[in-house]
């Protein structure tokens, strides 16, 4: 099956850094949410003449998580959490385009921790355009909600009133932007 997109054009694209982020939000004390962002050091999209059949690598750099709050930043970054130093990148290639019930769907293998798990991100398309200096662009938004432990982040600490620190579902967001190669 080929689906037609208006304004898709085939072709390999840069995901561009400065465009794009790699954010999440996660239950805080139970009562409130945590956002965060870590950034896009590279990544390419192969969209071939059916979108269907495109692919998606791309990894994300650790240490720059950020949080608003370095000190949390940095628990994130140590062994309790992220453990950056011995797992530098966080990293997902694709499996597979689909299209469902007219939405997207990219499946693929998420590295987090040192651990892949498969995950579906749900993808909304930002839309295609030249930029002023004749650059071809793509961009996309992807969503989906993982379960931290499942990649090895257990730390946690219970609260005097119930509850735990620090929730298990994880909301991801892919904000990319990425250029058409020439």
């Amino acid at each position: 099956m080929t689906i037609e997109i208006p304004g898709y054009r085939p072709g390999t694209y840069t995901i561009d850094p400065a465009h794009s982020e790699v954010g999440f939000s996660v239950r805080h004390m139970m009562i409130s949410k945590v956002k965060g962002a870590f950034h896009v050091i590279e990544g390419t999209i192969v969209a071939p003449e059916n979108p269907l059949e495109a692919s998606v690598t791309a990894k994300a750099d650790v240490a720059s998580i950020n949080t608003k709050d370095e000190g949390r930043d940095q628990h994130l970054r140590s062994a309790d959490f992220f453990d950056a130093e011995q797992f530098p990148t966080i990293e997902f290639v694709s499996t597979g385009v689909r299209e469902e019930d007219g939405e997207f769907l990219v499946d693929g293998d998420l590295t987090i921790h040192g651990v892949t798990q498969p995950v579906t991100f749900n993808l909304e398309l930002g839309g295609f355009g030249t930029d002023p200096w004749g650059n071809f662009k793509a961009g996309a938004t992807g969503t989906a909600k993982v379960d931290r432990e499942s990649f090895g982040l257990t730390w946690n600490a219970a609260l005097e009133t119930g509850g735990v620190l620090v929730g298990k579902d994880v909301t991801i967001t892919l904000d990319l932007q990425a250029s058409l190669q020439a």
